[in-house]
């Protein structure tokens, strides 16, 4: 799904949100319904199909259910605002204002001719490191890196973001990020947002003996679910890590590189017929 800072109509943006929940897992305009605070199963669908519209109250608990914080919450309360807006100077200082944010907050969102990206956890790592260590040298940033990678990778790596587009050269030595969010094309990288989701979570499973309890984080539990509580969970997990990126873009000083996985996945088959509640 693209950022919703390249889309100019909120209601486009609602119907891609249901398809994308739709395609990944269990969800329907119920669901979504309910998510947003509407007693009405279908009245999300009415909108998303023109035949209705947003209050100035229900507009944030729709961005809310759909895991929208920050700069994102902002961006689709100007474009309801800018649907409804009748004047022409309206339109035009709302349209300025969401042109603004999205020249702020811009992504880059991946594609196939950036597949190389996705190799291995040196790119993204590589692309946060280098411009938090201005003039460094390529052996320099290797030693940072608390996995092995050599400084001829690290040179090679850093030639690779600057001539994709993920960094820019600023100086002999010095680089900076051509956006602050990078964002994967789950449609055009499956196999290799796949691959870099496994190299992670081997990542994490030796960072648990690796590192002192003041250094990660790690929480776990086993649940029960349905169909129908697992897409709010995943809705859940996924507004929970847009306001995490949110804080982090927000950050100043930034002086070291974290990962953060979430994972829920099942323990158990399906189980068929009648309940054994």
């Amino acid at each position: 799904m693209k950022p919703i800072t390249e889309y100019k109509d909120y209601r486009k943006y609602m119907q891609d949100f249901y398809d994308e929940r739709k395609r990944t897992g269990a969800f329907s305009w119920r669901e979504f319904s309910k998510l947003a605070g509407f007693t009405s199963p279908t009245y999300i669908k009415l909108v998303c199909e023109g035949k209705s519209g947003l209050s100035k109250v229900k507009t944030p608990q729709v961005s809310k259910a759909m895991g929208l914080s920050g700069y994102e919450e902002e961006y689709f309360l100007l474009l309801v605002m800018f649907a409804k807006a009748t004047r022409d100077a309206d339109r035009k200082a709302i349209l300025l204002k969401l042109e603004k944010i999205a020249i702020e907050h811009k992504a880059r969102v991946i594609d196939s001719d950036a597949f190389q990206y996705y190799e291995s956890w040196k790119y993204p790592v590589i692309r946060e490191l280098a411009p938090m260590m201005p003039g460094a040298q390529p052996r320099k940033l290797a030693d940072e890196c608390k996995e092995y990678v050599s400084a001829e990778e690290v040179r090679d790596i850093l030639a690779f973001l600057v001539k994709a587009g993920f960094l820019k050269k600023d100086g002999e030595k010095n680089y900076s990020q051509t956006e602050k969010a990078v964002i994967g094309s789950a449609e055009a990288l499956p196999i290799a947002i796949r691959a870099m989701h496994k190299e992670m979570g081997n990542m994490a499973v030796r960072a648990v003996d690796r590192y002192n309890a003041n250094e990660r984080y790690f929480t776990g539990m086993t649940i029960g679910v349905n169909e129908a509580n697992y897409a709010r969970i995943v809705a859940e997990i996924d507004a929970c890590a847009k306001r995490i990126a949110a804080i982090a873009n927000e950050g100043e000083n930034l002086n070291q590189v974290y990962g953060l996985n979430f994972q829920l996945f099942p323990f158990t088959n399906k189980i068929e017929g009648e309940s054994h509640a």
